[in-house]
This record gives C-alpha cells, structure tokens and sequence, in this order.
C-alpha cells in the first residue's frame, strides 16, 4: 500500500519547470490525502495554466500510478511570490505553451457541465455557442464529453477537421469553430481509453488546435466529477461554469457536486440553467411541468448564483437542406430564451 513518505520520495522526480527544481525541494508538495490507494495532492508551482502544468499534471499521474496509485486527483495553485523569490526567482521565458493558454488571451473559458447524464448539457453547450455568435461574439465550443460526444451531430456537421502543416483546423459551422472526440473515431466506435490518453487528448485540444481569435470557448464536459473534467479544470484555472440540470430534485442535487468542484477550485460559477422545465402546449399555450419544478432555483440558491434560463420541452424546426437537428432558430420561442441566456453571459462581470 503507498504511503506519504513513498509519495514524496516519489515526486523528488518532478521538477518546476519555471525554477528548475523538483517540487519537493520548492515545497510544492502541500497536500497529500490517501483513501487507500487514491491519491489526492496539492501542488504549488510557480505558475500554473500553462502547457508545463499540463506535463506536470500527467508526469505525477504516471509517477504514481506507477507506485500503485489506483487513481490520482489534482488541484493546482501558485506560490507565493515571496516563496519564488527564496527560490531564486523566475526568468524572463515567454511563453511556449498554446496561445489559447497565454496570459495574454482574451479568451474566456466556459465549461458547461452537470451532475448526471441525459439532462440536455450538450443542447445547452451548442445552443448557447449559437446564440453567441448569433451576437457578434467569436465563439468555439470542445465537445470534452469523451464518452458521450454529441456535438457534430446536434449541429449536422458531416465533415471532418483539415490538417495543414502539424496544424489541426477546427469544422465552422453556424459561425461556431468546433473540435470533438467524434471526429478522431470511426462509425461511432466506443472510446475505451483510460485517464492518461484522454487527457492527452485534451491536451491537444488546445495545443494542436489552430484556434485563431477567440470571444468564448465553450467546453461541453462530461457528467459528473470524473478523470476529464479534473483534468480541465487544472489546465485551465480561470474557467467560468454554467450548470446545467432540471427541475427534478435528484438532477440538481448531483449537480450540486458539480457545482462544489468548480468552487472549491476556484472557478467562477456564472449560473445555472434549467433544462426540459415545462412543456407548453402549441394549441391551448398551458404549461405542464413534467418533471416537476424549483430544481434549478434550488441549485442556483446553494451555489449563490442565478438561474440563467428555464428551457421548455421541444423540437427545433427541421431543415432538410440545411439539416442540424439540436439548434433552435434565431425566432423560435426557444432561440429566443437561448438568446437571453447569452445576453447575461455577455453582461458577467469576468474576476
């Protein structure tokens, strides 16, 4: 069975990049938690979302799975800089990761997530990146959800990425630039990889994806709090969320823990949207709530944040020869309501 003392000896073999010293020696090891052989550590570098906390990330993951680690969950923060000075301080390197991760993008991360599967947290993802663009914003959404990848089909996309010089070109459609897992596998084969390929794969996301100039990138993850969805919040600290549930008491209380992950790592929860709230009859205009009501505000109630939107039960209008059979017109009722969760994403003051 691992032990503290065998974890620290083991990690003497990660080194700061940004100080050319392992992270024991930085005192960068600040917690380890052992739930037999889970693993759960705190780590302190001298700067984090960068493309080296990424091989940092999974150098430690295969370090100690290696050990014996059955699993391995991280939580990324900053030494002081009083800590860094002792240290000897930081050079003046620029900044080699993906340009989508620089300092100096201005492009806001928008993970779009939930407690538990088939709530509609894909619909959402797509129907909001639309309703973005739709006003004048600069928006491209990764279909993150490995297991369960939607969002070229939600949007009717037939093509595939184009790969110029190393470069992969994401698919635009709507104006949207999109990149998902479904257009890495063939016929709709199942994804068995473990933890470390998937991750490897999110990584290329962002550093093999030739992204341009970004307003908004969407991230539609995976239900839950599993291997990917820790993976993308270390990457990426200054993420911003939206919750995606239903009314029904039990879709908001797992979504809670969704909603915990994102706080206790230091993201800002933008909102809460409800999804399937109510379905309205076209001929009478009476609302029927299947699926009972309040889920959404009482989620929204222990985040501390607002409900963003209550989305009906519906269908948008079929095209046949411009076929996407998960995105709501600009003047459907409930484009409309996707068009108001956009604007009070635009209005968020970003911390």
């Amino acid at each position: 069975m691992l032990t503290e003392a065998a974890i620290v000896e083991a990690l003497t073999r990660v080194k700061d990049r940004d100080l050319n010293k392992s992270i024991t020696e930085t005192g960068g090891v600040r917690e380890i938690s052992l739930d037999g052989d889970n693993v759960r550590l705190q780590i302190a570098l001298a700067r984090t979302g960068t493309s080296d906390q990424m091989e940092i990330q999974q150098e430690v993951v295969n370090i100690l799975k290696g050990e014996g680690a059955d699993s391995v969950g991280l939580r990324f923060t900053e030494l002081s800089s009083e800590e860094i000075e002792a240290l000897g301080g930081l050079g003046e390197e620029p900044f080699e990761g993906p340009a989508i991760l620089s300092p100096e993008s201005k492009t806001v991360f928008l993970s779009v997530t939930s407690g538990k599967g088939g709530v509609g947290k894909s619909t959402v993802s797509v129907n909001l990146a639309v309703a973005l663009r739709r006003l004048g914003k600069k928006v491209g959404i990764i279909d993150a959800d490995i297991y369960g990848f939607s969002v070229p089909d939600m949007m009717g996309i037939e093509e595939r990425p184009v790969v110029h010089n190393e470069r992969i070109y994401p698919v635009e459609r709507f104006g949207v630039k999109v990149i998902s897992m479904g257009f890495f596998v063939e016929d709709n084969a199942p994804v068995i990889w473990r933890g470390p390929m998937l991750g490897k794969m999110i990584n290329q996301f962002f550093s093999e994806v030739e992204w341009g100039e970004l307003d908004y990138l969407i991230m539609d993850l995976p239900p839950g709090t599993g291997d990917v969805a820790l993976d993308l919040h270390t990457m990426i600290p200054e993420s911003k969320e939206i919750l995606v549930t239903t009314p029904h008491a039990t879709a908001a209380f797992v979504a809670a823990r969704a909603g915990t992950m994102a706080i206790k790592t230091n993201h800002q929860i933008f909102g809460v949207v409800e999804n399937m709230s109510y379905f309205e009859s076209k001929s009478t205009g009476e609302r029927e709530y299947v699926f009972g009501t309040g889920g959404g505000t009482r989620l929204a109630e222990e985040l501390k944040t607002e409900v963003l939107g209550h989305i009906p039960l519906g269908q948008p209008e079929i095209d046949e020869d411009d076929f996407a059979p998960s995105i709501y017109g600009p003047e459907h009722p409930i484009g409309i309501i996707y068009t108001e969760v956009a604007k009070k994403v635009l209005n968020k003051p970003i911390r």
